[in-house]
Parts: C-alpha cells; sequence; structure tokens
C-alpha cells in the first residue's frame, strides 16, 4: 500500500505564504539616467522628490511554478513509500554443530536406499539434507572426524552452505580411525563464546574411540557442564561380524549430556531417528514482523528539480524580451 512515511511535512505548506505576507518586500535599486533639468521640473510641477526603491513583481507563471515546487519538496520531505505486506522474519533459536565420522569404515556399502546398495556415508548424507532443510530457525555447523577432528563448516544461517560443505566431503578425509572423543571436544570449542543459551550437538559414528586422547565420556562431561545437549546415532549394525559400533559408549554420552542415544541400521532408521530428534528438538520460531519498503521520494524531488530549472529559464526569458 501507498503511505507518507512523514505526513506532518504537508503542515509546512503554507509557511513561504506567511513568510511573503509578514516579511518586508526585498527592495532592489536600479540605475537611471542623469537629467539636467530635473531640479527645475519639480519646481515647475510643484511636487517634491521621493527616494524609491524598485520591487520585482512575479507573474502568475511564475507563481504557478514556484508553488509546484515548494509541493515537490514537500512531497519529497514526506517520504512517499510503498509498503508491502508483513513478513515473518526467523530469527536463530539455537546452535547445532553436527558431528559426523568419516572413517573408513562408513565406506561400507551395507545400506540400501530405493532398492540401490550405497554407502553408508551416502546414505547419512542423503538424509542429512532434509534434516538440515528443516531447521530452518538454527545456526548450524558441520564437524567431520575421523583420526581427527575437523570443521568443515562454521555456525552460520546459510543452510545452502551446509549442504554445499557436506556433498564436498567423503570418507577418509580426516583418517582411518575414530575419534570420538576429539569429535565430542572439537565441537566444544565451537560453541564457546556464543551468546545463544541453546546448544545442541549431534554425533554420528558406526565405530569406537581410538582410545587416544580426551576420553568420550570425559567430553561428555564437559559438555554437560557448558549446557551442551548431546544427541548420539549409531550407523550400522551393532551385532555384526565386522561390527566395531561401541553403543554402550554413545548411550553413556548421551545420558551425561541429557540428550538421547539412537540406532540407525539403515536409512529408514535414520531418518526415524531425525525425525525424533526434531520432535524432541522442535523449530522455534522467534518471529518479527517486517515489512518490505520502497522509497520514492526521489521521484517528487526530481520533478521540484525540473520545475525549478524551468522556473529559471521562463524568468531568463523574460529578462530578454524586457532588456
Amino acid at each position: 500500500m501507498f503511505e507518507f512515511g512523514y505526513i506532518w511535512a504537508f503542515a509546512l505548506f503554507p509557511l513561504p505564504f506567511l513568510l511573503y505576507w509578514l516579511l518586508p518586500a526585498f527592495k532592489q535599486r536600479k540605475e537611471a539616467l542623469r537629467y539636467p533639468l530635473f531640479q527645475q521640473t519639480i519646481e515647475a510641477s510643484g511636487k517634491k522628490a521621493k527616494s524609491k526603491a524598485w520591487i520585482a513583481k512575479r507573474n502568475v507563471m511564475q507563481w504557478i511554478l514556484l508553488t509546484l515546487v515548494w509541493i515537490s519538496l514537500l512531497t519529497a520531505l514526506a517520504s512517499p513509500q510503498i509498503v508491502g505486506e508483513p513478513e515473518m522474519k526467523v530469527k536463530t533459536a539455537r546452535n547445532f554443530v553436527i558431528a559426523a565420522d568419516i572413517s573408513f569404515s562408513m565406506a561400507n556399502t551395507d545400506w540400501f536406499i530405493d532398492g540401490k546398495r550405497v554407502t553408508r556415508w551416502e546414505g547419512v548424507k542423503q538424509v542429512m539434507r532434509e534434516f538440515i532443510q528443516q531447521r530452518q530457525s538454527d545456526r548450524l555447523a558441520l564437524v567431520f572426524f575421523g583420526t581427527n577432528a575437523y570443521l568443515q563448516a562454521p555456525l552460520t544461517t546459510d543452510h545452502e552452505v551446509i549442504k554445499f560443505m557436506l556433498e564436498e566431503t567423503d570418507v577418509g578425509m580426516a583418517g582411518q580411525m575414530t575419534s570420538i572423543g576429539k569429535a565430542i571436544g572439537y565441537s566444544l570449542q565451537i560453541f564457546e563464546g556464543d551468546s545463544l543459551d541453546q546448544k545442541v550437538l549431534l554425533l554420528l559414528t558406526d565405530g569406537q574411540d581410538d582410545g587416544r586422547g580426551i576420553f568420550p565420556t570425559d567430553a561428555a562431561r564437559m559438555a554437560h557442564q557448558d549446557s551442551v545437549k548431546i544427541y548420539t546415532i549409531g550407523i550400522g549394525e551393532p551385532t555384526g561380524t565386522n561390527s566395531g559400533l561401541d553403543e554402550s559408549t554413545l548411550r553413556s554420552i548421551a545420558n551425561i549430556a541429557e540428550g538421547q542415544y539412537f540406532l540407525a541400521q539403515d536409512a529408514e532408521q535414520l531418518e526415524q531417528a531425525y525425525i525424533t530428534l526434531n520432535q524432541l528438538e522442535p523449530v522455534e520460531f522467534e518471529e518479527e514482523e517486517n515489512k518490505p519498503v520502497t522509497l520514492l521520494y526521489h521521484y517528487p524531488l526530481t520533478i521540484g528539480m525540473c520545475l525549478a530549472f524551468a522556473l529559471s529559464f521562463f524568468r531568463g526569458i523574460i529578462k530578454l524580451f524586457k532588456g
């Protein structure tokens, strides 16, 4: 809808007319020819000479142009604008770090999606894309770990960047082993110095900690002290002959950090784990009204400048003819 930002500006419309009425006219002296018999003429006519000044008079066209210029300036000052429909802007509710295991065991091809055999990591990525899309009000970060933990994407609300960095990651890029304790400890560093109270860590792994560095349960206690909630997801078959999944440790981590453990033996179970996680940590929309505004002040301002130019040109033409 169309509206004026400062409608009170039109109250200034009578101002130049009041000044014209209250202030004395500007007097301008003009040169005159000397008349040698001036004194004799005065005596003969019986009148006295007086000091006079010439006051410029404006014609109707000049008054109209001046009035239009003033109206244009007032209209620009009133800030005409088009205000769009109110939009609801989602504000950041929590920080959500996803720490995913990309050790060599994630290359096992024991998952099926749409009847096609895929690696565990490909299955995790496909389901994780939808999960990331649903976390609209969260700032997300990606941490990938193997022998060491690495930051792939810092905390951001640009989820397209998160999904892009997810696609650019492959198994083995962080080393062969699985360091769960390092992954948790490194993720806690990302939360440091942040002002948001809600902090969540989602840990996905199909192995057990390699025993190097900080122990996973000790890292979980540190997370609990920092008010970071940890949800753990075990990937793969826990009872398989080639399985290294340590469910006991993952449950302990989740219990210590007031989270929950999920087992995902296939893509469907992983998707169900994400659904449950969305219910446990629902997306919070802190909405604020945002009205898109398109300013139009430059249009009346341009018109006023053109009219002022026309007035100046019109006065020049008049002087030219009078001269």
